[in-house]
């Protein structure tokens, strides 16, 4: 019989895939809110290269509210991009667009866990209408 090891990326995954699936969708949370519009654009960790952009409309009834993105390294362990309270903070004061950049905080590798962090970047706007 064969025993398959989970590596901690893919444990990590699982762990926030699971709150994620946990949490409420925005039209619950956010009752007010009536449109989101999310651009992301991701950067090497010197912040030069763009490596990935993407833009949509979120489907609020459908988004879950732990509002977090994968860290486009696909080696990253324990990392990702969470906007939950980025999110919340425009909602509550009503603010109809936001910018701002995150920085990855997450492991290079599972072999530089604990020496290297991954650094990427996420700069993201939100466009909200009420």
């Amino acid at each position: 019989m064969s025993h398959r090891t989970v590596g901690a990326r893919a444990e990590y995954r699982r762990q926030e895939g699971q709150r994620s699936m946990d949490s409420v969708n925005l039209a619950e949370k956010f009752h007010q809110l009536k449109s989101l519009t999310v651009d992301l654009s991701f950067y090497s960790p010197e912040g030069v290269t763009r490596n990935s952009h993407i833009k949509y409309t979120v489907n609020l009834t459908n988004a879950k509210a732990l509002f977090r993105f994968d860290c486009i390294n696909g080696e990253c362990v324990r990392g990702d991009f969470d906007l939950s309270n980025e999110l919340a903070d425009a909602v509550a004061a009503l603010r109809t667009t936001v910018t701002g950049k995150k920085c990855c905080q997450g492991w290079r590798s599972k072999n530089t866990i604990d020496r290297a962090h991954c650094h990427n970047i996420l700069r993201y706007t939100l466009k909200l209408s009420y």
